[in-house]
């Protein structure tokens, strides 16, 4: 047993089903207060150095914070980070799903405190989530517009490629998201992926072999000529080809050029 089994079974008890929903909940709830005016968002920013001050409530507010973006965007996105989510808590099971949002805020709030007077955000959490879904569910296809079909392993390789712009053009706050979201993948997913990898080196080696074989026993395969016409068996399958002694060469004939028995040189054999 592992020792990631042997944690969840340790932990089962506290683990919140449908921790998803309440999360988009949450999310939403921060969304329409804020836009009655009714809640000031910046307060429930994660600012380490704020938190340091006492401002505490700051280290879990911050996962209620939407996106910033018209209500439109923020309404697929919290549908798209539910069906994701709940996808992965049904595969990996609801104590597992609960482990893998809690290390992904975990790491986000460790590092953050690498830069105390940066901001740092839920985007890599909810990030991880989707690279996740992504993995998991490779040929899953999704509805760009609600027009074009695009399968989300697509989706997910611009995602790897835009974690690896901000990577190596972000500050230091952005770089340190990326390795939290990317740290919470590889704990979860790394062993899946180098089976994965491997499974594929091995696919195209027996491939390469396969086709290795098959060129070596075309070039083994004896193709019969007509010395006369100089048709092949391979350009006239259908013709019969046989040899002939004539002194100590033995020579091919088709069946249309074959000498009659007495013309010259020794009886003929089938091929």
């Amino acid at each position: 047993m592992s020792r990631l089994t042997a944690l969840e079974r340790r932990l089962a008890p506290l683990a919140i089903p449908n921790l998803t929903l309440f999360l988009v909940i949450g999310q939403a709830f921060v969304y329409l207060t804020a836009m009655l005016q009714l809640i000031d968002v910046r307060y429930l920013y994660f600012v380490p150095v704020l938190v340091m001050e006492g401002e505490w409530w700051r280290m879990f507010s911050f996962v209620f914070i939407p996106p910033r973006a018209h209500w439109l965007f923020i309404a697929f996105a919290l549908y798209l980070f539910y069906l994701f989510g709940s996808s992965l808590e049904q595969t990996w099971g609801t104590v597992r799903y609960n482990l893998f949002l809690l290390l992904g805020y975990l790491l986000t709030v460790a590092f953050a405190f690498v830069t105390p007077g940066a901001v740092a955000t839920n985007v890599f959490i909810g990030g991880a989530v989707f690279l996740a879904f992504a993995w998991l569910n490779p040929d899953f296809t999704m509805m760009i517009f609600f027009i074009l079909p695009v399968k989300i392993k697509w989706l997910a390789l611009l995602a790897w490629v835009g974690y690896a712009y901000e990577f190596f053009v972000g500050g230091l706050a952005a770089k340190l998201g990326v390795v939290a979201a990317l740290g919470n993948f590889a704990i979860f997913l790394g062993r899946d992926v180098v089976n994965r990898l491997r499974g594929g080196r091995r696919q195209m080696v027996q491939q390469s072999r396969r086709r290795a074989e098959r060129a070596s026993a075309a070039d083994l395969r004896l193709v019969h000529r007509c010395v006369v016409c100089g048709r092949t068996s391979d350009s006239a399958p259908d013709l019969d080809f046989r040899y002939r002694s004539e002194g100590e060469v033995e020579v091919c004939y088709c069946s249309e050029h074959l000498p009659k028995p007495g013309e010259s040189g020794a009886a003929d054999q089938n091929t």
